[in-house]
């Protein structure tokens, strides 16, 4: 459903915990901007392999070619972004890399703007999305969070991590700004069609509704073009969820560039997204995920890249609100 005006904060001891933590893996890999022009890139090093123990859960379909084809935008470090080899990495790439062993497929990195991956779900153009998606009632029913319409199929969501949205600005100059009620009379530049999106349209009606000065949004295809915009002084704060807001802090200009400011809110689930109709897919999917819980490889997985705080125990589908 659309992003709710009531926010829950989560505490600021650990999201600065989880900056350090993020800090670990920064030191190791400097985050890309997204190559839009090339477009195909394995995730991982799974290979198809007749020994998989769950591959006989998949559509033969997609047995027999041996890839899932992602849907991703990548440019979002640390959960999909381009090292500086051009090679797709961070922690989706090593969630799939992960399934996909399980599985005995390759899960096939695709790049794509945010707002067009569930259209390229429904044109058959992806297999799944895999993009920092958060699972929600609206995505899973195909409803506009703007107008309440339906548009389309909807999504089934298998999740597999946990995230709150953060606000960030140019460091040294947080414009007063502690929650998101301080965002009225502000200009924010936030990523076209996200969560992040979402929370940012209720604040600017909320904003009018208090008889107070509206929130500005500039939408952008990409969190670094938002970034960019930021920097260069065209808005006051960009919101992004935590722990892509948290990894730019740590290593945009060696950290000097930004900071967050306030705490988390509205933690929700990350999902892969699949067709309504894909069923089989989709329980494939959400078995290989717990297997990969079960087996201790996904809490390497969250540790390697400081994201723990967001981990889950279980794969569960449509657990969004």
């Amino acid at each position: 459903m659309t992003a709710s005006s009531t926010r829950r904060t989560i505490a600021a001891q650990s999201r600065l915990a989880a900056v350090g933590a993020i800090a670990v893996a920064g030191a190791l890999l400097l985050t890309g901007c997204g190559d839009q022009t090339k477009k195909n890139d394995s995730g991982g090093d799974g290979k198809s392999s007749s020994g998989a123990p769950l591959a006989d859960k998949l559509p033969q379909a997609i047995r027999d070619k041996g890839v899932i084809k992602v849907g991703s935008d990548i440019a979002y470090a640390p959960v999909e972004f381009k090292d500086d080899s051009g090679k797709t990495v961070g922690i989706d790439p090593d969630v799939a890399a992960a399934m996909g062993k399980q599985l005995g497929v390759t899960f096939e990195f695709q790049n794509g703007t945010f707002d067009t991956l569930i259209g390229g779900l429904a044109s058959k153009r992806y297999d799944i999305a895999m993009s920092a998606m958060t699972d929600t009632k609206d995505r899973q029913e195909g409803i506009d969070a703007d107008t309440g319409k339906k548009v389309g199929a909807g999504v089934d969501f298998v999740d597999y991590f946990t995230a709150g949205v953060s606000l960030y600005t140019n460091k040294g100059d947080d414009q007063g700004i502690k929650t998101w009620d301080d965002l009225c009379g502000k200009t924010m530049a936030v990523q076209r069609n996200t969560f992040s999106h979402d929370l940012a349209k209720d604040q600017a009606k909320k904003c009018e509704k208090d008889g107070k000065k509206t929130l500005k949004i500039e939408d952008f295809a990409t969190n670094p073009e938002a970034e960019t915009r930021m920097r260069s002084k065209g808005a006051d704060v960009v919101s992004a969820d935590f722990p892509i807001a948290a990894y730019s802090v740590k290593n945009s200009g060696g950290g000097n560039y930004f900071e967050i400011v306030g705490d988390q809110v509205e933690a929700g689930p990350y999902g892969i997204a699949v067709a309504k109709d894909n069923t089989q897919l989709r329980d494939a999917l959400k078995a290989a995920l717990q297997a990969v819980i079960d087996s201790g490889e996904y809490k390497k997985i969250v540790d390697k890249w400081g994201v723990a705080d967001g981990a889950v125990t279980e794969a569960k589908i449509n657990g969004g609100s």
